[in-house]
């Protein structure tokens, strides 16, 4: 089970302002946030502010790695320092994947991505939003 993270100082939990990030989403919000909507702007400035908790899924690490490993993104440091960085914020949690997130991903047909299931899958099992701009993930939830 994934604990809410305190807010900068005060001991208050933002476990109201909870959400999962995908791979691109977080990209973009390195990158400076212009290629994410509004919710999810706000929802990562929210993070920024020690106000909000966003799940990082390993898939998501494991992701990025293989992105910059490939040259289709430039992180500007390692892979490693770049998730160094993010975690030195409190807001920002690492989300570690179980058996039952494997099998819940296998479970869903509506992509062919084993990241995107992965990530997918650890949101739902959290019931918490899935921050991303990929519409085949967007769509609604499929039911178990």
């Amino acid at each position: 089970m994934v604990r809410a993270t305190p807010a900068a100082g005060d001991g208050k939990l933002v476990a109201d302002r909870m959400a999962v990030a995908d791979t691109h989403a977080l990209i973009f919000h390195a990158a400076g946030g212009g290629r994410l909507g509004p919710k999810a702007a706000a929802h990562f400035a929210a993070c920024e502010r020690r106000e909000a908790t966003m799940f990082v899924p390993v898939a998501v690490m494991w992701e990025t790695c293989l992105l910059a490993r490939a040259m289709r993104i430039n992180l500007r440091r390692t892979p490693r320092a770049f998730f160094d960085d993010l975690y030195s914020n409190p807001a920002y949690q690492p989300l570690p994947l179980t058996p039952g997130h494997v099998f819940d991903a296998d479970e869903l047909r509506f992509t062919r991505d084993p990241f995107d299931a992965l990530i997918c899958a650890a949101a739902r099992d959290l019931g918490l939003p899935l921050v991303t701009r990929d519409a085949a993930i967007a769509g609604p939830a499929p039911s178990r």
